[in-house]
């Protein structure tokens, strides 16, 4: 697995930044009814306990919430992933159900409140730079078409920015022809917590994607 590098303006600005990195050599399918079984009990734990008023509380998203505020970025308006996926599951609006790698992204952004960011690792070329989207980039997000990503956290790599906690581009999007993923845990509020997501991701995506010759890192 290739080192993701933090840069160091988005540090300055968000000194308590980390991620938890999984790269896996992985078969996309549709998901098997164990997995789709535990997303539905996940969803509905959340949706029993929470309204949609407290989910900006949650420690996660509110870290993330006031990094995008120091960044300039309104995050109302350019919503976290893990927000945007949390605030359907209480308006009981249903989430897509896609293949087996994205229900266990979103299985684990439910349950942990992180965003994921999650790539087909045969579409980038490191090295890999976590930094501040500029007024020049854009990219077009899945399922969000174009997309403004200055003042956003974003990925990037030798052809451009890619990924961010708010949508990721359709240039890395995991498809049926997938065969190896980067999968990125994205936390303002410090690494204290991730190497047990991190764990629980490998454990995920050996259950249920067949996950072979995995690498996992945390950063910061």
């Amino acid at each position: 697995m290739d080192k993701i590098t933090i840069h160091n303006r988005l540090k300055e600005k968000c000194n308590s930044i980390a991620i938890g990195s999984v790269y896996a050599e992985i078969i996309v399918k549709p998901s098997e009814s164990e997995l789709l079984n535990m997303l539905d009990s996940c969803c509905n734990d959340f949706a029993s306990n929470h309204r949609v008023e407290d989910i900006s509380q949650l420690k996660p998203i509110a870290d993330s919430r006031k990094a995008y505020r120091l960044l300039g970025k309104d995050p109302a308006r350019y919503r976290l992933s893990s927000e945007a996926l949390l605030r359907r599951v209480v308006k009981d609006k249903g989430i897509y159900k896609i293949n087996n790698i994205v229900d266990i992204n979103n299985l684990l952004s439910i349950s942990s409140y992180y965003s994921i960011c999650a790539f087909d690792y045969s579409k980038l070329f490191p090295p890999i730079n976590f930094t501040i989207g500029t007024k020049e980039d854009i990219y077009y997000g899945i399922g969000r078409g174009l997309l403004n990503i200055e003042n956003l956290p974003v990925f990037e790599d030798q052809s451009g920015k890619f990924g961010s906690p708010t949508s990721d581009s359709e240039r890395v999007k995991i498809t049926n022809e997938t065969t190896s993923i980067l999968m990125n845990i994205i936390s303002f509020g410090g690494s204290s917590d991730l190497d047990f997501q991190v764990s629980k991701l490998v454990k995920l995506l050996q259950q249920f994607a067949d996950a072979k010759n995995t690498t996992q890192a945390i950063i910061t």
